[in-house]
């Protein structure tokens, strides 16, 4: 059995910004320059042949049960995030459904689901209306016990697929551990379900070769998605797989240009360079450094200083409500949604980003850390670890 545990750190910007609970019905634009910030992991760290979710709660922001009328929770919303990726969410993504597999149960998944879309004047998705639908990982209703912590992730999950493609269809495959023989079966279940066109994977363990795992991941026509982790430098797998996209992080901002967002490299984002699976032939034009499987290929918001709202009513540790996440948790369901939102799935592959670059934010600045190859660990221009080859600039990238 896992180990369940709550690891306590300070978030690694010194002073960095996040939308604070405001008056108002509109999105919340205000940022607030704040110290270093206190996180928790929700899940512990993988012991072998097990992953870990890679959601990351702030732990300085009280969560709050419920929100006054004409408030807007803190965190990023859907509509700052639609608008910093210039998204066509309003209008996309009808009839396509976006699969999320995590391990173990969250219990009240699709009742905190109607609150996050309720508050922000969201569509109802409920099994009820066919929107939304839990399944085990044999595609049936034996759901397994239920975890705390991957109970957040679970929030966190399907309410990024909520901001990001409110018009998809959700469906919840939940692994009866966290190992990756069970979770491999739930990807496999989420593929073999009619309409899924991309499945969302926050978690992630050590390097692994597609060898002995690969055949989990491996769904041509469907876009499979990997957070590539929470601690900086150092591949993960399934995200150091062949067959994946590889989902950075970064620390998102609004900003007085023409974009109206600015982001630089999370220093917690993972990145690295796999000792055992192929390399994509579209990075092969991009100076990765590496001989093998390189990560990441793309990236969106993941620091938890500019992190986003989730509702879990799942108590964990003493946390319960509305609160604020990060983590590339965040980011691998945001990019599972964005190829969904596109809807080319059926005809591209993981490369389809390398060939669409220019439909894409560089990220620039910022690092992980220190690396034996820079480009590993530093942002730069064009491809480079931490964020891979930026972040959506609207859906031609994918």
């Amino acid at each position: 059995m896992q180990l369940r545990a709550r690891l306590v750190g300070v978030g690694v910007m010194a002073m960095a910004a996040i939308p604070l609970m405001v008056l108002g019905t509109a999105q919340a634009s205000q940022t607030v320059a704040l110290p270093a910030q206190a996180t928790a992991h929700s899940c512990a760290t993988a012991q072998a042949g097990f992953a870990s979710c890679k959601a990351i709660l702030r732990t300085d922001i009280a969560p709050a049960k419920t929100i006054s009328p004409n408030a807007t929770p803190s965190g990023y919303g859907p509509a700052s995030l639609q608008a910093a990726y210039a998204l066509p969410s309003a209008t996309a993504g009808a009839g396509r459904t976006v699969a999320i597999v995590d391990a173990y149960d969250d219990p009240t998944a699709e009742a905190d689901l109607a609150v996050y879309r309720s508050q922000f004047g969201l569509p109802a998705c409920t099994t009820a209306n066919g929107c939304f639908k839990k399944i085990d990982q044999n595609g049936g209703t034996a759901y397994p016990r239920k975890d705390g912590g991957w109970a957040q992730e679970i929030s966190l999950d399907i309410d990024m697929v909520s901001a990001i493609c409110p018009n998809c269809h959700i469906l919840l495959v939940e692994a009866k551990s966290a190992s990756f023989a069970n979770l491999g079966a739930a990807v496999n279940r989420a593929a073999a379900t009619p309409g899924v066109v991309a499945i969302s994977n926050s978690y992630g363990g050590s390097d692994a070769s597609d060898a002995n795992y690969g055949t989990y991941y491996n769904h041509p026509g469907i876009a499979v998605t990997a957070s590539s982790g929470d601690s900086g430098y150092g591949a993960s797998y399934p995200a150091s797989s062949h067959y994946v996209t590889a989902v950075g992080g970064t620390t998102l901002n609004t900003a007085s240009n023409a974009r109206g967002w600015t982001e630089t490299a999370w220093s917690g984002a993972g990145s690295g360079c796999s000792a055992y699976n192929t390399a994509l032939t579209g990075a092969a034009s991009f100076g990765t450094g590496c001989a093998k499987r390189a990560e990441a290929d793309v990236s969106a918001v993941a620091n938890p200083s500019t992190g986003v709202a989730v509702y879990d009513s799942t108590a964990y540790q003493g946390s319960s409500g509305w609160m604020v996440f990060g983590g590339t948790s965040v980011s691998a369901p945001v990019i599972g949604s964005v190829y969904a939102l596109a809807g080319n799935t059926g005809s591209i592959d993981n490369n389809y980003p390398y060939t669409h670059s220019a439909s894409l934010w560089d990220v620039t600045s910022g690092s992980n850390g220190t690396c034996p190859t820079v480009q590993w660990c530093n942002a730069r221009t064009g491809w480079d670890g931490p964020t891979g080859l930026g972040t959506p600039n609207g859906i031609g990238a994918f």
